[in-house]
Formats: C-alpha cells, structure tokens, sequence
C-alpha cells in the first residue's frame, strides 16, 4: 500500500468533483454570454440591412 488510504483517495474525488462542478458552470456562463452577444449583433445586422434596403428603395 502506498500509505494514503482510502479516506486519502476520497478526499481528492471529492476535490476533483468540486473543480469540475466550478468549471462547468464557468463554461455555461460564458456560453450564456456568447449567446447574448450574438443576439444583439443579429439585431444590430437586422436594423442595418433594412436602413440599406430603405436606402436602396430611394433610389
């Protein structure tokens, strides 16, 4: 045996876990932003595209 025991090898399971929980949720809020980020740009493109046709129609 290497000394740690079993409580040892818990320990860092339980560790690992928590670290990986705080990641996932670092992920998921950045995907929530990106997501939010790319709503406003399509809304942005959106409004230029018909100031462009409007434009266009003018002529």
């Amino acid at each position: 045996m290497d000394g740690k025991g079993l409580g040892s090898t818990a320990q860092i399971s339980v560790e690992l876990i928590i670290v990986l929980a705080a990641v996932v949720a670092l992920v998921l809020l950045l995907v929530s932003q990106l997501q939010e980020t790319s709503k406003e740009g399509a809304k942005i493109i959106e409004e230029k595209s018909k100031k462009i046709f409007q434009e266009i129609e003018k002529i």
